[in-house]
């Protein structure tokens, strides 16, 4: 990837290899990402924590009939609450998320969406830590898009449909982009670089250190 666009080569050198971090492609992998909506890592890990204590086993069945209260003592917000169930439900009725981590990603991102609260930000992040895809550009991700600019020598964040046209140039290694923007973001920070100045304040989480 460097190779083809030596303007990263800086970050990269800063951040080293890049571990590549997979979480199983069933529902327990699909609900791990929706924890993570809207959260920063700290608090995704400790919700998911607790989910796994309250909901255990996660299983489709045993998810879709939890009531409102036990969803709610696993921490769930109301909308993950739905949106926890609607994900057991699609299961439930046939779903395989196994197979659609090995269909086309256009594919999967339709089937995915097409469920109550899932939207592209976590279909993108399936098909990178569940699928293992390697061409994935999660460009509403807000760490990636600052991690980004960063890298670029941009003064201010990307805009979602701006880094994805820019990212054309890192096809078929979007995936591998995307870690390396998110680990140059945490790198900056903690050597104390200053984000861009649209961009100050904590990221979102990112799938990166699920």
């Amino acid at each position: 990837m460097v190779a083809g666009d030596p303007r990263l080569a800086a970050a990269s050198d800063a951040v080293g290899p890049l571990p590549l971090r997979l979480i199983e492609p069933g529902l327990p992998g699909l609900l791990r990402i929706v924890v993570a909506q809207q959260l920063s890592i700290q608090s995704a890990a400790a919700l998911w924590r607790r989910v796994g204590e309250v909901l255990a086993p996660l299983e489709a069945s045993r998810i879709a009939a939890a009531s409102e209260a036990e969803l709610r003592a696993a921490g769930l917000s109301r909308q993950k609450a739905r949106t926890f169930r609607a994900v057991a439900e699609a299961v439930a009725a046939g779903l395989d998320l196994t197979a659609l981590a090995e269909a086309e990603p256009e594919a999967a991102r339709a089937g995915l969406e097409a469920i109550p609260g899932i939207g592209r930000w976590t279909a993108d992040l399936f098909l990178m830590f569940c699928a293992g895809h390697p061409d994935i550009l999660p460009v509403g991700d807000l760490a990636v898009r600052r991690g980004a600019a960063l890298a670029l020598g941009f003064d201010s964040p990307f805009e979602a449909e701006a880094l994805a046209v820019a990212g054309a140039i890192w096809s078929p290694y979007r995936s591998t982009a995307a870690r390396l923007f998110y680990a140059y973001y945490v790198h900056a920070r903690s050597a104390g670089r200053s984000a861009p100045p649209a961009a100050r304040g904590a990221p979102t989480a990112a799938a990166m250190p699920l």
